[in-house]
């Protein structure tokens, strides 16, 4: 598993608690490539019972039938609606304020709806809120945690947006997300083994896209992978390490050994060097350089984690404390 908690990130969670009762619709931005491991739970529970616009950024990178079908998974959901944009693109964005009004509900005429803008770092919240705003007002860079404190927004429309620090959530405790998170540099390259990384994402590719794979890397067959006939490794607390490339059904490590021989990672005397290859996947996957892609569907989501099951849930209990902070070498790095 992986686990953080900035310091920083348990501030804004408090503010975030603070803020809540005075906000009429609470905007969550998502990565459109994945927009179920690039929701933040906590999130999702310190807000469950207001009104939430799902936007989907980067909807030109991602597959847009795949979005076809978030868009259409969240919209059954209660109070819940969902956009799919590219933050550059401000046409796309006139739809938000409109939306706004219409989960809103009867807002006093005298004043704005009043909107919260969440979202982990790295999936161009802004971007967004810039766009919206029609000028540079968040910043945005290859930093964690760009945006420091809460910041409120006009923009047309009767809106008011607060702006909110990108926020991890204590433990992915999903593993495939880690990993989808990894491939996508929505977390440091260093927080995952960084050929590891390129590994699953190899298999995953090949199975979900395997025509875009063959053909960016001249790859002659994608070979199927044969799981070792020892008991499944075991993490020193316990529980058994999935093994991703089985459920992806491809032999990742030889895909990844075959781009790096052919991408510039073949050695003298042989030798292929794997983190060139992961090099060369890694950052032309996250440039769309193998088209437009999606990493997950809504049949990825673990059935505990489904909508129906967490309804179920008891509500959160607010009082609970809150753990110290601390500080984390794990960050996101990228656009808030």
């Amino acid at each position: 598993m992986l686990g953080w908690f900035p310091g920083h990130m348990n501030k804004a969670r408090r503010q975030i608690k603070e803020a809540l009762p005075e906000i009429d619709v609470v905007i969550e931005v998502l990565d459109a490539r994945l927009p179920y491991s690039s929701a933040n739970p906590m999130l999702a529970e310190l807000t469950r019972h207001k009104p939430v616009l799902k936007i989907l950024t980067r909807a030109d990178l991602a597959d847009p039938e795949r979005t076809k079908e978030w868009v259409a998974h969240f919209d059954a959901q209660v109070d819940t609606r969902a956009l799919s944009v590219t933050t550059t693109q401000s046409r796309e964005l006139k739809k938000i304020p409109k939306l706004c009004h219409e989960l809103a509900g009867a807002v006093r005429a005298d004043r704005d709806v009043r909107v919260m803008v969440m979202g982990i770092p790295n999936v161009g919240k802004s971007t967004l809120i810039n766009g919206l705003a029609g000028r540079k007002i968040a910043k945005t860079g290859n930093e964690p945690a760009v945006t420091k404190r809460q910041q409120k927004v006009r923009i047309d429309g009767r809106v008011a947006l607060i702006d909110t620090p990108g926020v991890l959530w204590p433990k992915i405790e999903d593993q495939a997300s880690a990993y989808r998170l990894a491939a996508s540099g929505a977390i440091r390259d260093t927080a995952i083994e960084y050929t590891d990384v390129a590994i699953v994402a190899s298999a995953e590719l090949a199975r979900r896209y395997p025509e875009a794979l063959s053909e960016r890397y001249k790859l002659k067959a994608l070979p199927v992978y044969e799981a070792p006939r020892q008991a499944q490794e075991i993490d020193a607390d316990g529980p058994a390490r999935p093994d991703f490339l089985a459920l992806a059904g491809f032999d990742g490590h030889a895909i990844l050994k075959e781009i790096a021989a052919k991408r510039g990672g073949l050695r003298p005397g042989g030798e292929v060097d794997l983190h060139r290859g992961a090099e060369v996947l890694l950052h032309e996957l996250r440039d769309g350089k193998l088209g437009r892609i999606t990493l997950e569907t809504p049949a990825d989501i673990p059935e505990a984690c489904a909508p129906e099951a967490l309804e179920n849930d008891q509500a959160p209990d607010n009082n609970a404390p809150e753990s110290a902070d601390s500080e984390s070498p794990h960050a996101h790095n990228g656009e808030q």
